[in-house]
């Protein structure tokens, strides 16, 4: 089991990583962008817009989001719905441009698809 847990806390490191690297080479243009994190159960997925600069959550949705009224959480067609819902109240906080962190997920399966759905409602990454 702790190679297991080690194993996903080296791959969340390692995007983290890469995210405060690309903002480092952003922030000589002033340009430091949201984040967009998401988390993937077993059964619902998760995603949220987070200003790292300020500590705040800006937009969030889940497969649990009652606007959405879906029956089941846990497959593709819910995840690019969670993905299109968290880019409208994205746009409609002002923000147009993230950064894509999907933790220690694997793009693949329902993470793809939540971050094709964002992308498909206007979300830039």
């Amino acid at each position: 089991m702790t190679q297991r847990l080690n194993a996903t806390q080296r791959r969340t490191y390692r995007t983290r990583n890469k995210l405060r690297q690309v903002n480092i080479e952003r922030n000589a243009v002033r340009e430091v962008r949201p984040r967009l994190s998401i988390h993937r159960s077993g059964r619902q997925i998760y995603a949220q817009i987070i200003d790292d600069v300020k500590g705040q959550t800006v937009a969030a949705a889940s497969s649990l989001d009652k606007e959405l009224k879906l029956k089941k959480g846990y497959d593709i067609g819910a995840a690019e719905q969670v993905g299109k819902l968290v880019a409208e109240r994205a746009k409609k906080a002002g923000v147009n441009k993230v950064q894509f962190d999907r933790g220690s997920f694997l793009y693949h399966g329902r993470v793809k698809a939540l971050a094709e759905g964002a992308r498909a409602a206007g979300l830039e990454f």
